[in-house]
C-alpha cells in the first residue's frame, strides 16, 4: 500500500539540488523514482514509472563490439564525477581513502564507448561508476544505459538495482552510476555486469488547448509516439491550489515504455512551476498513464497560459547486449565494517516496529527494521529519520522492503567524510512526525439528493471536523474531503457499502503521508444512484512536534 508513495517521496526529493534542462530535469524525474519501492495514500497500484526486466540470457559479445579488458586492481580513481555523487556522499567517501577498484574496461559499438572505472564494494551495496562516451552530443538529446543488471556466478542479482547518467560539460561526455544490493558471498567473486541497449532520446512537445476555467473533463486528440488521446479534468483544491489530473491513453498499451509524458504550463515564454506532490505513471485501468500535478492558482491565467504536453522520443537504440566479466571484491572494506544484532523497539510500547540489525561500512550505515501487523500497516510511523553519530546528523532514505522478507524494511544514511564509526561510537535513531492509520471508524457517511449541485456536509471522523463534499459530474460520482485542522491527516480512500471489497472509489488526487495536506478527491464512475452510504478503508492523523529516540550503540 506504501511502495509507490516512498518512490515518489524519494523522487522529488532527489532532483532539488541539481539544475538540469527542461529535458533532463523531466527524464531524471523519472530514473530517480527507480531507486526506490513505495507507495500512494489511498492506492494499491504499482508504480507505472518502473519498468518491468525481463532479461534475456546474456550473449556473446557481438563482433562489432570491441571489448578491452582489464586486469582489477585496487586503486584510487581520481576523477571528477561533479554532482553525481552528490546524493551518494558515502561513495565519495570512499573515494577519496583510495578505497575504489579500478575496472578499465571498455565496449565500444556503433561509434558509442561504454567505460566502467570504478567499483566500490561492501557488506551494504556494490556500486559501479562508469562514463559513457557518445561523440557529437547535443542539448536535446540525452543518452542512457538500459537495463543494467548484476549477475552472480550461481544466482541472478536481485532487485535494488537502479543507474542514471548526468552529462560531464567538461569531459564531453556522461558519468553514470549504477548500485545493487547484491554484493560478493565470499571475499572476491566473479560476476557479470550487463545491458540491454545503450539509447538516445530527445524531448518533444505539443501543445494543449486546456481550458482551466472549466473544471470538467477534456479530451484531447495527440497521434505521436502510440499515443492516442489525453484526457484532462482541472480541481480547484483550494483558492491557491489547482490540480490537473490526466490520463494518456495509448494506442496499444504495451508501446508506452520511455515516453515519459507530462504536462507542463508556460505564460509566455516562461515555464511555470508546478508545486510538489505530483506523481506520473500510475497506470490506469486500461492501461493509462495517469499524472496528477499540481499549481498555484495565481500562476495560471485563462488565455495567457498556455499548456504543451511533453514526452520522450527515441532517437537511436543501440541493443546489448553490452557485457563486462568482472572479479569484483569486498575484502578492502573489512577494516571498516561492522553489524550488530538488535532487537529494539522503535519507540516504548511499539510490539510492531522493531530495530533489528545494524550495519555500517566505510560507505554507509544501513538499519533495518521489522514491521508487524496488516499490509498497510507496515510502514513507519514516523515520516523523518536520522541518525546522531558523534555530533553529528545522518539523513535517512528509505529504500522498501527487502524482497526476501516482505516484513522487513531498509534505511539508508550516507557516510560522511572524516567520520569515525567503529563498535564504541554512540549512535541513536531519531524519528520525527508521527502519522498514525485509524480503521476503527466504520460508520458510513451518508450522501443524500446527490446531483450535479455540490453539496456539503460536516462529520466528525476521529474527533476531527471532516468536510465532505459530493457532486455529479456527467456519469460520475466526484466525493471530495478534508479538514481545516492539519492535525487530521486524510483519509486514504472510500468504498460504497459495508464489504470493503465491492466498489471502492478512485483516488483522483496524489496523497503522501505526513505532507501536510488532508485534501482528498475519489470518483465513482457510471454512478446512477441519488443517495450513498460511503465507508472509509482507513484515516491518518498527524502529530508533527512528536519525537523517538532510540540508542543503538554502544
Amino acid at each position: 500500500m506504501n511502495k509507490l508513495e516512498h518512490a515518489l517521496k524519494h523522487q522529488l526529493n532527489e532532483d532539488q539540488a541539481v539544475k538540469y534542462p527542461d529535458f533532463e530535469e523531466m527524464w531524471t524525474r523519472i530514473e530517480q523514482a527507480e531507486r526506490n519501492s513505495s507507495g500512494l495514500r489511498g492506492s494499491s497500484a504499482p508504480a507505472g514509472s518502473r519498468r518491468t526486466r525481463n532479461w534475456s540470457k546474456i550473449a556473446a559479445a557481438a563482433s562489432l563490439s570491441v571489448l578491452v579488458a582489464a586486469v582489477p586492481v585496487y586503486a584510487a580513481v581520481h576523477y571528477n564525477w561533479g554532482n553525481l555523487l552528490s546524493s551518494n556522499e558515502g561513495i565519495q567517501t570512499a573515494l577519496d581513502q583510495n578505497l575504489g577498484q579500478q575496472l578499465g574496461q571498455s565496449i565500444t559499438r556503433d561509434g558509442v564507448t561504454l567505460t566502467l572505472r570504478t567499483a566500490i564494494v561492501d557488506e551494504n551495496r556494490t556500486v559501479i561508476l562508469y562514463s559513457l562516451d557518445v561523440g557529437a552530443h547535443t542539448d536535446t538529446d540525452f543518452w542512457s544505459v538500459k537495463g543494467m543488471t548484476l549477475q552472480g556466478a550461481k544466482e541472478r542479482s536481485k532487485e535494488g538495482e537502479y543507474n542514471y547518467e548526468q552529462w560531464d560539460e567538461e569531459n564531453k561526455r556522461y558519468n553514470g552510476y549504477f548500485e545493487s544490493d547484491w554484493v560478493p558471498g565470499q571475499d572476491t567473486e566473479q560476476i557479470t555486469l550487463a545491458a540491454d541497449a545503450v539509447k538516445a532520446v530527445s524531448v518533444q512537445d505539443l501543445e494543449i488547448p486546456l481550458d482551466v476555467e472549466s473544471m470538467k473533463s477534456q479530451s484531447f486528440p495527440i497521434g505521436r509516439e502510440g499515443m492516442h488521446k489525453i484526457e484532462i479534468q482541472p480541481f480547484a483544491q483550494s483558492k491557491d491550489k489547482l490540480l490537473l489530473s490526466s490520463a494518456v491513453t495509448f494506442d496499444d498499451p504495451r508501446n508506452k515504455e520511455g515516453i515519459f509524458p507530462q504536462l507542463v504550463a508556460y505564460n509566455g515564454t516562461t515555464r511555470v512551476a508546478d508545486l510538489s506532490g505530483g506523481t506520473f505513471g500510475e497506470p490506469g485501468d486500461h492501461g493509462e498513464y495517469k499524472m496528477k500535478q499540481y499549481f498555484k492558482t495565481g500562476d495560471i491565467t485563462a488565455g495567457q497560459t498556455t499548456f504543451k504536453l511533453e514526452y520522450t522520443k527515441q532517437e537511436r537504440n543501440i541493443a546489448g547486449p553490452w557485457s563486462f566479466e568482472l572479479k569484483l571484491s569486498k575484502k578492502q572494506m573489512e577494516s571498516g565494517t561492522h553489524i550488530q544484532a538488535l532487537q529494539l523497539p522503535l519507540e516504548t510500547g511499539d510490539t510492531d516496529n522493531t530495530i533489528e540489525k545494524l550495519s555500517v561500512t566505510p560507505t554507509q550505515v544501513r538499519l533495518s527494521i521489522r514491521t508487524e501487523g496488516k499490509s498497510f500497516r507496515r510502514q513507519l510511523p514516523y515520516e523523518k529519520y536520522s541518525l546522531e553519530v558523534s555530533g553529528k546528523t545522518l539523513e535517512g532514505r528509505y529504500f522498501g522492503y527487502s524482497k526476501e522478507d516482505s516484513g522487513l524494511l531498509n534505511l539508508r544514511f550516507e557516510r560522511p567524510a572524516g567520520l569515525v564509526i567503529d563498535e564504541s561510537t554512540p549512535i541513536t535513531f531519531v524519528g520525527k512526525y508521527k502519522v498514525t492509520i485509524h480503521t476503527e471508524d466504520k460508520t458510513p457517511t451518508l450522501l443524500t439528493n446527490i446531483s450535479t449541485e455540490k453539496q456539503t456536509l460536516i462529520r466528525d471522523v476521529g474527533g476531527y471536523p471532516v468536510k465532505w463534499t459530493y457532486y455529479m459530474q456527467g456519469k460520475d460520482l466526484y466525493i471530495e474531503t478534508g479538514s481545516d485542522d492539519p492535525h487530521f491527516g486524510g483519509i486514504n480512500q472510500t468504498h460504497l457499502g459495508e464489504n470493503y471489497k465491492n466498489l471502492p472509489g478512485k483516488p483522483v488526487t496524489s496523497n503522501f503521508s505526513g505532507d501536510g495536506n488532508n485534501k482528498a478527491i475519489d470518483v465513482y464512475k457510471d454512478f446512477s444512484d441519488t443517495e450513498a452510504s460511503i465507508y472509509m478503508y482507513f484515516y491518518t492523523t498527524d502529530d508533527p512536534g512528536k519525537e523517538t529516540r532510540v540508542q543503538l550503540q554502544p
